[in-house]
């Protein structure tokens, strides 16, 4: 019953912290507009999310990223979740916008990582980031994976999976 009350509590705890946060986003974008510190011409008020799919080519097309970032002038970024979640928390996800909509010295942004789609109107955001996606053949796909998971990658060549080398 403690641990419940407890789970109970944190629960409440983090939603009240979000709907502050939610309230301080609406507020920025519905009172003021953005932000005034940096004016972005709408060209660079631009955000693009690659919420990847494992084993559909996306280190490949990241790396397309990397390679004409400098090139074209913008910037890239990992979305690193906590073990590799793709669903965040209301808190996280209260922040995440909150990071993505007001850091304007990231702008214009190509961000990537095993991501779940956020809804950014539902935390009252006017400009929101454009998604983009690559997918591919589910049985390819299954393929790649356990080709991935049986021999790994050249990307981390020294990281050794649970089921890597398993012959079954």
């Amino acid at each position: 019953v403690i641990y419940i009350e407890i789970l109970y509590f944190s629960s409440l705890t983090e939603r009240a912290i979000a709907r502050h946060e939610v309230r301080e986003i609406e507020q920025r974008h519905t009172v003021d507009g953005p932000r005034q510190d940096v004016t972005l011409d709408e060209d660079d008020d631009v955000v693009i999310i690659y919420n990847r799919v494992p084993k559909t080519a996306s280190t490949s097309f990241t790396n397309i990223a990397y390679d004409l970032c400098a090139k074209n002038r913008y910037h890239v970024l990992h979305i690193n979740t906590t073990k590799n979640n793709p669903v965040m928390s209301l808190q996280d996800q209260v922040r995440f916008v909150k990071n993505v909509t007001s850091w304007k010295e990231m702008k214009p942004g190509f961000y990537h990582g095993h991501v779940s789609y956020l809804d950014f109107a539902k935390f009252g955001v006017k400009k929101k980031p454009i998604y983009i996606n690559v997918i591919r053949d589910p049985i390819e796909r299954l393929v790649s994976y356990y080709y991935f998971l049986r021999f790994g990658d050249d990307y981390r060549p020294g990281l050794r999976r649970r089921k890597q080398g398993d012959k079954k």
